[in-house]
């Protein structure tokens, strides 16, 4: 059930950030389980993508993990507070990544609760980028990790979600990106409530 290598060395990022709604997502952390299916992606197209990190093929110390083969993490600090999780996917060299946005808790529910000093019933606890990695306990330490390893990886639990139920919308946060802020390059689950505000998607898509 585990994803295997090369299903993130697809080289087309907006594919692999629709399929990966409704993979599951897991981290095993000193002897603790979690895990969360995935209910909002956002895909960022790399050296092309002006809201990408790695734009204009970008390379800094931070940036670098983006430019490994696909199957790995990329997670960074976000306004010095949260930790942002990213699939780096593609080639060595193509920067692709899926940033996670949302998860709906499904294994560990009481050491997610702990970690937001939340009850998994409030969407709160994994709804947005920095809340579903602190529910799963992933932090810096989390970056650049192999995704079939044993701290943390995906599995297809068979849970597949109809085309008419997956919104397609602007990335959140990304004014700067000028025109590329306006791709409908988010992804998630309607009508689930640990999708992240904004969550809704305009009529006309």
């Amino acid at each position: 059930m585990k994803l295997p290598f090369s299903y993130y060395q697809n080289p087309d990022v907006i594919f692999l950030a629709k399929d990966l709604l409704g993979k599951v997502l897991f981290t095993e952390i000193e002897g603790e389980t979690t895990a969360g299916i995935i209910v909002e992606t956002e895909a960022y197209f790399g050296a092309h993508d002006k809201a990408s990190h790695a734009y204009g093929n970008r390379r800094t110390d931070r940036t670098e993990t983006l430019y490994s083969e696909g199957g790995i993490s990329y997670v960074y600090l976000c306004y010095g507070i949260h930790h942002l999780f990213n699939i780096v996917t593609s080639v060595k060299d193509e920067p692709h990544a899926v940033l996670v946005r949302a998860v709906e808790p499904l294994i560990g529910k009481e050491v997610m609760e702990a970690r937001r000093k939340m009850p998994f019933t409030k969407p709160a606890i994994s709804a947005g980028p920095g809340s579903a990695a602190k529910a799963l306990g992933i932090d810096r330490t989390f970056n650049k990790k192999d995704l079939t390893g044993e701290e943390i990886w995906l599995e297809d639990h068979g849970i597949r979600y109809p085309e008419n139920q997956i919104a397609a919308v602007p990335r959140v946060g990304v004014a700067y990106a000028q025109e590329d802020a306006f791709l409908p390059w988010r992804f998630f689950v309607k009508g689930n409530k640990y999708v992240s505000k904004p969550n809704k998607f305009d009529p006309q898509d």
